[in-house]
C-alpha cells in the first residue's frame, strides 16, 4: 500500500479527519501563555482575563483557560500524554531545536519513529509536548492490513542541531499544525472500541499498553496509552490539563456517519456554535467540527 501527498500540503491535515486544536486548563495563565509563545513560538490571537488562544499562521492550535478551583491533575489521571506540534519539514524542526537549545529548554526524549522524528518536553505545569516532523508517506512502510510500521529508535539530536539554519528563529512556521494528540486512558481495549468502533478511526499501530488511531492512512491522529493511567476513572471538571480537543472533518459524509453512529449508540452529543461536543469514556471532551464549514 502507498500513500501520497503534494509538496504543498500536510498529509496529516489533508486526511478525512484530523486534529484541530487542544484546550488545556491551567493554573497560571500568564506563565503558561508566555511559555508557549517563547518556547514553541506560537502567536497570541485572542486573550481575556480567563483565557488565551494561541496558534500558527491563521490556525488556533491551543486554547488555555483558567478558573479559581483548578486543581492539579495527578500524573496517573486520564487526560493528556502530549500535544504533538507538527513542523512542515526537517529544516523547521532543526531550526526550532536550535532555538530551544539556546533557551536552555530541558528535553525529555528524542526518537526516530520511522514515520517521523520527534522531540519531547513538558510545559511548566507538566503537560507533555512533542515537536516533530513527518517523513514523506512514500517513505513509510505499510502492511497488508493497512497498518503502518512504527518504532522508537534513538534520534541523533546533535546531527539535527548541526543542520539547523544559522539565522534567528522567528516563531513557529505558519504551516505548522497540531498533527496528533496522545492521551492517557484507563483501558486500551475500551479506547479501541471508542476510537475505532464509535469515531471510525483505524488502528494503525499497537505498542504494549497503547494504540494509535488515524484517518486516511496517516500514522496516527490520536493515540491512547495506559502507561501511567491504567484503570483511571473519568476526569472531573476541576482538573487541570486537557479539557477537550477538536477533531476536524474535511469530509461531511464522514462526519454524518459518525453522528449517526453516536445517535444509534445513544451517546450524548451537544450541538454548539463550533460543532458537536461529546466526551470519551474518560471524560475528555471532543468537539467534532466540519473543517470546511
Amino acid at each position: 500500500m502507498t500513500a501520497t501527498t503534494s509538496e504543498s500540503e500536510s498529509f496529516a491535515l489533508s486526511r478525512p479527519v484530523h486534529v484541530g486544536r487542544a484546550h488545556l486548563v491551567v493554573r497560571d495563565l500568564d506563565i503558561m501563555a508566555g511559555f508557549y509563545e517563547q518556547a514553541l513560538g506560537l502567536k497570541r490571537f485572542e486573550q481575556s482575563a480567563s483565557g488565551v488562544e494561541l496558534g500558527a499562521g491563521e490556525r488556533v492550535l491551543l486554547t488555555l483557560t483558567t478558573h479559581g478551583d483548578a486543581a492539579p491533575a495527578l500524573r496517573n489521571a486520564a487526560g493528556l500524554f502530549h500535544n504533538a506540534f507538527l513542523m512542515p519539514d526537517r529544516a523547521e524542526l532543526a531550526h526550532w531545536l536550535a532555538h530551544a537549545a539556546q533557551l536552555g529548554i530541558q528535553f525529555e526524549g528524542a526518537s526516530d519513529h520511522l514515520v517521523s522524528e520527534a522531540i519531547y518536553l513538558s510545559d511548566p505545569e507538566g503537560n507533555g509536548i512533542e515537536v516533530y516532523r513527518d517523513r514523506k508517506p512514500e517513505e513509510w512502510t505499510y502492511h497488508a492490513d493497512g497498518t503502518v510500521e512504527m518504532d522508537t529508535r534513538r534520534l541523533d539530536l546533535q546531527a539535527l542541531y548541526d543542520s539547523a539554519a544559522k539565522t534567528p528563529w522567528t516563531g513557529m512556521s505558519p504551516e505548522a499544525a497540531l498533527g496528533h494528540i496522545h492521551l492517557q486512558v484507563g483501558s486500551v481495549p475500551e479506547a479501541d472500541r471508542f476510537y475505532e468502533g464509535v469515531l471510525g478511526l483505524k488502528k494503525m499501530a499497537s505498542y504494549p499498553g497503547a494504540s494509535f488511531f488515524a484517518s486516511g492512512s496517516y500514522h496516527h491522529h490520536v493515540a491512547a496509552n495506559v502507561w501511567n493511567s491504567r484503570n483511571a476513572p473519568a476526569r472531573t471538571a476541576a482538573m487541570t490539563g486537557l479539557q477537550d480537543y477538536a477533531l476536524a472533518f474535511n469530509d461531511r459524509e464522514t462526519l454524518d456517519k459518525v453522528l449517526t453512529t453516536l445517535e444509534g449508540l445513544e451517546i450524548r452529543v451537544e450541538r454548539s456554535a463550533e460543532g458537536y461536543r461529546l466526551t470519551d469514556p474518560w471524560g475528555i471532551g471532543i468537539t467534532l467540527v466540519a473543517a470546511q464549514a
